[in-house]
């Protein structure tokens, strides 16, 4: 049987020493990223396999990180995993997924589990933007580093309310601007705007950035109601009072439903009305008749991100504040037609 490699090998075939071999796969240590690149290749090379048990002793680590999220149908918790995990499987680290369903007595069980499981870090994320409160977490004793976090944590997609924490956002104002750019790029001007409940923040900011963009292009009045293609649907035959010879979406239901209700009156899109949608959820803009022009959340990219600052703090390099994140527009033939 072939004998398990060893760090000391893994060492030998990158021509390190064992010490600098450990510390790139633990992703500790000032190494240049060749080094921690040819460590990490020679360990795939011969199959080493660290043992996680003996560097959780030696460390004090668990090399665990929790995702706390409220998002139970995974439609925005999922892509953010997957960016999370690009990153935290590089240091070799495991993702436990806890999902409270938007119960506080069940996120206060899962936390009081994460920390008595000694996790190094947790990502709060959701499927709301509003600004949450932080979640109940040691705190370093005021007078020595007042307010640091003893538990690392970052928000994604809904910043903490705590200017100190550090959260990484979607900028929602700036996709719904581009949509804007794109239609008056294509020589629309008439837009109306229809999108979901008034008291959701993305709503309503993406609702304000767009009649803001558009300026007297904009036509009646923001139409709010809720995220499903049947209010899409309704909606179109209040917006055509207007005259519009475009209609933007808050989300790609919206967009899918007032696609469907002007091919029912007989009106073409985009010859008549282009439409645009919003979040690029592929088996809603994809599978629209026609396929919607969307703005992309890019979430896996918000997921990186948001892993990247965790392991900066878990090395002692806490970051705070806001970070915002662009999002890309994706122009299909819902505004460009067929070619």
């Amino acid at each position: 049987m072939r004998q398990q490699a060893r760090i000391v090998d893994v060492a030998a075939l990158a021509g390190v020493s064992a010490g600098t071999a450990s510390k790139a796969l633990n992703n500790t240590g000032q190494l240049s990223p060749a080094t921690r690149d040819r460590v990490r290749r020679a360990a795939e090379q011969l199959g080493f396999t660290p043992d996680t048990r003996g560097r959780a002793l030696s460390s004090g680590r668990t090399y665990t990180v929790a995702l706390l999220t409220t998002d139970s149908s995974g439609r925005f918790s999922i892509p953010i995993t997957r960016g999370v995990e690009d990153v935290l499987s590089a240091g070799e680290l495991a993702t436990i997924l806890c999902d409270t369903r938007d119960d506080p007595l069940r996120e206060q069980h899962y936390l009081r589990s994460l920390i008595a499981r000694r996790v190094d870090g947790i990502v709060v994320t959701g499927r709301r933007t509003e600004p949450r409160e932080p979640i109940d977490v040691p705190r370093a004793r005021r007078g020595s580093v007042p307010g640091d976090l003893l538990l690392p944590v970052v928000y994604a997609l809904a910043a903490s309310t705590d200017p100190d924490d550090a959260s990484v956002i979607v900028d929602d104002a700036g996709g719904a601007a581009s949509v804007v750019t794109h239609l008056r790029g294509l020589g629309r001007s008439r837009i109306a705007h229809v999108t979901g409940p008034a008291n959701h923040r993305s709503a309503t900011e993406r609702a304000k950035a767009v009649a803001e963009a558009a300026g007297p292009a904009f036509v009646g009045e923001p139409l709010f109601g809720e995220w499903s293609e049947r209010w899409g649907r309704q909606s179109v035959d209040l917006l055509l009072r207007s005259g519009p010879d475009a209609i933007t979406c808050g989300s790609d239901q919206l967009a899918r439903g007032v696609c469907d209700r002007l091919r029912e009156l007989g009106k073409s899109v985009p010859v008549d009305v282009a439409v645009t949608g919003y979040d690029n959820w592929s088996v809603m803009a994809e599978a629209s008749r026609p396929p919607l022009t969307t703005v992309d959340l890019q979430l896996e990219e918000l997921g990186r991100r948001t892993a990247t600052l965790l392991l900066d703090a878990i090395a002692g390099d806490p970051h705070h504040g806001v970070l915002e994140l662009p999002t890309h527009l994706i122009p299909r033939e819902s505004t460009l037609g067929t070619s």
